[in-house]
């Protein structure tokens, strides 16, 4: 699972370049926070927490260095707070209405709506 905190206004530049890159699902949420710069001075006001935009994507693992870089491209602007990357793997993925097993970790079997048996 790739998670990605972004500049909001890169948004939709970053979900057609991973359109374009062959990504359709993905999940996105409005949140705030701050970098190493603890935020922003702009005059006499100081901004702690700055609007970001959040993206959790998940692919098959040969396809994390494509997404990922697509998402590096589209989402940089050269300017500190650009964001971050995040990178994990999950033991499990599962369909909520049937209960199906997406993907697994390696040496676990996917075996429909009951899961791995062992």
């Amino acid at each position: 699972m790739i998670q990605a905190v972004i500049r909001p206004e890169k948004l939709q530049e970053v979900i057609i370049s991973l359109s374009k890159a062959g990504v359709q699902a993905l999940t996105h949420l409005d949140a705030t926070g701050r970098g190493r710069q603890k935020g922003i001075q702009v005059g006499a006001v100081r901004y702690e927490e700055l609007a970001k935009a959040w993206l959790m994507v998940v692919v098959d693992d040969e396809d994390a260095d494509r997404a990922m870089e697509t998402i590096k491209i589209a989402a940089r602007t050269g300017n500190p707070g650009d964001g971050k990357l995040f990178l994990s793997s999950l033991d499990e993925v599962r369909t909520i209405r049937t209960g199906q097993v997406e993907r697994a970790a390696p040496g676990m079997e996917s075996t429909g709506p009951t899961g791995p048996q062992g």
